[in-house]
């Protein structure tokens, strides 16, 4: 038996973000549909940290594969990243492993194509001023994944740490189609101009006060991923559509739903199934939540493997 082992560099190669967009309207309209099969993940501690397991099989595309992410805090005084990912696809059929891959990669990819899928639907098409609040791996992907959908033409990058909101700046500028990039003196200055906002962030409390958001402000949250953190206030929440990946996950999870009573209006799937409008019109804000969703991880590992496959990418390992 053979598997294929794949780098970051060979995801990075066979899944541009417009195609991860277009892998991601597939994998949240099964999963609003009832047809990917999705168990709660798993969690073992251990003394020094905790490490999840995450299945997911999709029914109608037949994508199969786990997720296995480790967070250990004290890896970085080792030299070593707080958090690490592997992803192993399986074959629908017989449950052979076909491929193991940089999982690390592979969440930013999906994530960021799940903002950009949920700014194609929700967000103004006419958006060119984005806000983003994290300088940090998911703050790039979310800003790509917006860039591949539209036209944007100004950036606001913001971190608690000036040093590395600098650093993103000038790492945008270096970008293909590169917008304007500026550092903002205030966040309300910034917030005010938006008509996109991303967080990425770990923070326990809101970023930004959503009164100062401006009619037809599109929101997307994909940090604070435990019910003790938070990036959105009441303010935005009272003022917004809110649509999330997934109902369960977000109530159970998210303390942007949870610690501001948030009134969930649909799934990101049900939009894409037709089942719910998106942006009815220009004067709407609506807001975004992510969890992130063992599905995703199932249906972009799949279409790498796919490309992999034609594209002769990665290593092939006998098992045997």
């Amino acid at each position: 038996m053979k598997i294929r082992i794949l780098s970051a560099a060979d995801i990075k190669a066979a899944l541009p973000m417009k195609d991860a967009i277009h892998i991601m309207a597939s994998a949240f309209g099964q999963f609003s549909a009832g047809k990917a099969l999705v168990p709660l993940r798993s969690r073992l501690h251990t003394e020094k940290g905790v490490t999840l397991l995450m299945p997911a099989y999709l029914q109608e595309s037949k994508d199969l594969a786990v997720k296995v992410v480790s967070i250990y805090g004290k890896n970085p005084s080792l030299n070593m990243p707080t958090v690490t990912a592997v992803v192993i696809v399986l074959d629908p059929d017989t449950g052979v492993p076909l491929a193991f891959m940089d999982g690390d990669s592979l969440t930013a990819v999906r994530t960021g194509a799940a903002g950009g899928l949920a700014a194609q639907l929700l967000s103004k098409q006419d958006a060119r001023r984005v806000v983003v609040f994290g300088a940090g791996v998911q703050g790039r992907a979310q800003l790509r994944g917006v860039m591949a959908i539209r036209a944007i033409e100004h950036v606001f990058v913001i971190d608690h740490a000036e040093e590395r909101a600098n650093e993103f700046a000038d790492e945008i500028r270096t970008w293909p189609q590169a917008p304007e990039v500026h550092v903002p003196s205030t966040i309300t200055e910034a917030v005010r101009k938006a008509d996109i906002i991303l967080t990425a962030t770990t923070s326990k409390t809101p970023l930004f006060d959503g009164n100062d958001l401006q009619p037809g402000t599109h929101v997307t949250g994909v940090g604070a991923f435990t019910p003790e953190m938070q990036e959105i206030d009441v303010n935005t929440i009272k003022r917004a559509r809110v649509i999330v990946d997934s109902r369960e996950a977000c109530m159970a999870e998210a303390g942007d739903i949870i610690k501001t009573n948030a009134h969930i209006e649909a799934e990101l799937g049900d939009i894409v199934n037709g089942k719910h409008p998106g942006r009815n019109n220009n004067e709407e804000i609506t807001f975004f939540k992510s969890v992130g969703l063992a599905a995703q991880d199932a249906a972009a590992a799949a279409a790498v493997l796919a490309r992999a496959e034609v594209q002769r990418l990665g290593t092939m390992v006998e098992m045997d």
